[in-house]
């Protein structure tokens, strides 16, 4: 796969990639840490985050890992991939350069 190929990522696929780059999460404490993560402003609900996990997991960009030790084994946990690292860091670098672009139309304006 090539990661022009899954890029823009949606905000809800760019949070989980972030939350699961932090650390290996499982569906209910994912949903908490994009929620803190983006301010409140985020919110995902449990049809869409397994949704959104199923789609990630199709693309490559997570992986489903066993539980650790003394866990709930019922608790599926996910962990990002390398592509899903790769995915991630070409993502923040095109919102970067979009940002970019956008400072220096907006700053010109102003100087104007």
């Amino acid at each position: 796969m090539f990661v022009d190929e899954v890029l823009p990522l949606t905000e809800g696929f760019f949070y989980i990639l972030l939350v699961l780059y932090s650390a290996p999460s499982h569906g209910y404490a994912i949903m908490q840490d994009v929620e803190r993560m983006s301010g409140n402003r985020v919110r995902i609900g449990a049809g869409t985050l397994y949704t959104a996990l199923g789609a990630l997991l199709k693309k490559g960009l997570i992986e489903s890992i066993p539980a650790p030790q003394g866990a709930d084994p019922r608790r599926k946990m996910y962990a990002i991939t390398e592509v899903g690292q790769s995915v991630l860091g070409s993502e923040v670098e095109r919102l970067r350069t979009m940002v970019s672009v956008a400072e220096t139309i907006l700053g010109a304006e102003r100087r104007s």
